[in-house]
């Protein structure tokens, strides 16, 4: 992956620059100290992933990204929270806080090289038989350690995967089970298992996806099955069949 580092700070970028040494595919191909110098290297140098600060002279990140007719991709590394929500809004990969941690920078890194990796495979053409648009490859897969965008009618949140201990079917929708919130998303346990990481979630039965970090307590339950309680609640009862896949899962 050819980077390009947008940012004003020179520690900031000399940082990052660092941290991104530790990965063998990950190539710097140039720093940008504003959105001016950012277009310029942008156009001449090609880079497949900006990693881009909000607040910098002139103009932000995001006047930047909407002055630009094509896009790289866009992690955006930044001392400010508020943004959040607004850089997910025009389809960033990750929100990274400064200073920025290491695990925080892999994981955001594997999601473009996901996305990066999938033209390469040759699964899709670029255009339908008919001439149609290209499909847009799958979504990246998740860790523990990002973070996600939800949003519930007028409510909305920005929420680490490691802090939600349950999802569970609610009609059509999925209900997410965080802190002391309860939101519903349109979304089915099928689309959401196909993204989370296996060995921190678990799908105890048609209807509920765990956290297996959040248990607190198993003991045996009717049939040769568990019953498992999380930490705060509530209590979960695992299928047969996954009964049976959770105990050769965790056994040594």
């Amino acid at each position: 992956m050819n980077v390009l580092l947008v940012d004003d700070s020179r520690l900031a970028r000399t940082e990052l620059r660092h941290l991104l040494q530790g990965f063998a595919d990950v190539a710097v191909v140039g720093e940008a100290r504003h959105a001016d110098e950012a277009r310029a290297h942008i156009q001449a140098l090609r880079p497949d992933l900006l990693l881009l600060d909000v607040q910098m002279p002139g103009q932000t990140g995001f006047e930047l990204l909407a002055s630009l007719e094509t896009a790289p991709h866009v992690i955006f590394t930044t001392a400010y929270d508020e943004y959040a929500l607004q850089a997910f809004a025009v389809n960033a990969l990750d929100y990274l806080l400064k200073p920025v941690q290491e695990t925080r920078l892999a994981a955001a890194l594997a999601k473009a090289r996901t996305l990066l990796r999938a033209p390469a495979a040759g699964a899709e053409p670029s255009a339908g038989a008919a001439g149609g648009p290209a499909l847009a490859p799958s979504p990246a897969p998740l860790s523990a350690q990002d973070q996600v965008f939800v949003k519930d009618g007028e409510q909305c949140w920005f929420v680490k995967l490691a802090d939600i201990k349950l999802f569970e079917i609610n009609g059509s929708y999925t209900r997410i089970h965080f802190e002391n919130h309860r939101p519903l998303i349109p979304r089915t346990l099928q689309q959401l298992e196909a993204r989370l990481d296996p060995k921190v979630f678990f799908r105890v039965n048609r209807q509920q996806i765990i956290n297996l970090k959040w248990i607190a307590g198993v003991e045996p339950w009717f049939s040769n099955t568990l019953r498992l309680t999380l930490r705060d609640g509530p209590e979960v009862e695992v299928s047969r069949q996954q009964s049976a896949r959770f105990r050769e899962l965790l056994s040594l």
